[in-house]
């Protein structure tokens, strides 16, 4: 993920995938990463992955587990990005304001990381 400019922070300080303090990209999508590696270069903004494919997460098809979901931290220049240039498309069941690219990525503002999911 350094090669792409992108940051990873684990609050446990670990990538183990079956241990939820770990944030792991093991068996993450290759589409996943390229698009966090697309919002990265259109936005110019930093991006950290603070969530992957690591246990703990809620379940189903387009899940963290299944490689579909990536958590990014919340920071002035990426929220302003993802609210100015997505379509606002209403709250989740949780409250979460979410936001659909144009190539219908999901991205929802949870409290205090961006939930995304590629498609």
């Amino acid at each position: 993920v350094e090669f792409c400019s992108l940051g990873i922070s684990s609050s446990g300080g670990c990538s183990d995938r079956n241990n939820r303090r770990c944030t792991s990209l093991d068996t993450i999508r290759v589409q996943t990463i390229n698009g966090v590696i697309t919002l990265r270069n259109g936005s110019g903004c930093p991006i950290t992955v603070t969530g992957g494919t690591e246990t703990g997460h809620a379940g189903g098809p387009n899940s963290h587990w299944n490689g579909y979901k990536v958590d990014i931290s919340l920071n002035s220049c990426i929220d302003g990005y993802i609210t100015r240039n997505f379509a606002y498309i209403g709250r989740r069941g949780d409250g979460s304001a979410q936001y659909r690219s144009a190539a219908g990525n999901i991205y929802a503002r949870e409290g205090n990381h961006w939930d995304i999911t590629y498609f």
